[in-house]
């Protein structure tokens, strides 16, 4: 019986074919190759509609530490979610696929653990390498406005490079929005769910440390349908949704 891994790293896919062809999945098997912990890596498809699910299925036949998930269609935080229910490690980190931050910055992460934090999570900091000026200026907005209501002490919500431990993360994403209505996404959506999870680990008493990594966009995926604009008032949308939840009781 293999052993149990110290980290479940989780991935999730929705039409990344482009960042698969350049390699990223190679990029992360040649750092674990060398890592100073055991893993497992949960490539947790969102019901893609390109060529990205067989090309990460062909990997992880030739990987034994990867592994993929099948899942329809629900979203980015249904898909992560998918993958932290498999994850078998004592840490879960779920981690973009386009490697923006590059996966050896869970070197950063992972001593925290010792210092008594169950919640460690990726900041970008203020100023984002390959951001045009309209995304930098509205990035300031949104964190302005985020932090009118939640999360005051948090610089960047939006990382994607989270690591909880593993129990944590399952107790936490059954309880969000999104999990919960989840079958009504429709295409590649960005959304606050990231505020909210970070936001009931506050609130659930967990500990919380914010630690700073390297982030260069790399994203060269253009099957997703992205619409900058509706995202960014969709997402400050969510973010007065969970403060209204919060002062409903839902959360408690």
């Amino acid at each position: 019986m293999a052993s149990k891994p110290q980290v479940s790293i989780v991935i999730p896919n929705y039409n990344e074919e482009q960042n698969i062809k350049r390699g990223v999945l190679g990029q992360v098997a040649n750092y674990l190759s060398t890592a100073k912990f055991t893993y497992e890596v949960i490539i947790s498809d969102d019901g893609s509609s390109d060529s990205s699910l067989d090309l990460a299925l062909a990997f992880a036949r030739k990987h034994p530490h990867f592994r993929v998930l099948k899942n329809p269609h629900g979203g980015k935080a249904a898909a992560v979610y998918a993958g932290i229910k498999a994850a078998k490690g004592d840490v879960v980190l779920f981690t973009d696929m386009d490697q923006s931050t590059p996966l050896k910055e869970i070197e950063k992460l992972l001593p925290w653990y010792d210092r008594g934090y169950q919640v460690v999570f990726g900041s970008r900091g203020k100023s984002r390498k390959n951001f045009p000026w309209y995304r930098q200026l509205t990035s300031w907005g949104f964190r302005f406005v985020r932090q009118i209501f939640l999360l005051r002490d948090v610089t960047d919500t939006q990382c994607g490079f989270k690591s909880f431990k593993t129990k944590v993360a399952q107790q936490i994403f059954p309880k969000l929005e999104i999990i919960n209505k989840a079958g009504t996404t429709k295409g590649w959506v960005v959304s606050a769910f990231d505020v909210e999870l970070l936001f009931l680990a506050e609130k659930f008493g967990y500990k919380l440390k914010e630690v700073d990594v390297s982030w260069r966009d790399e994203d060269i995926a253009t099957n997703k349908s992205k619409n900058f604009f509706k995202e960014s008032t969709d997402m400050l949308k969510q973010i007065l949704r969970v403060k209204l939840n919060d002062l409903k009781g839902v959360y408690d």
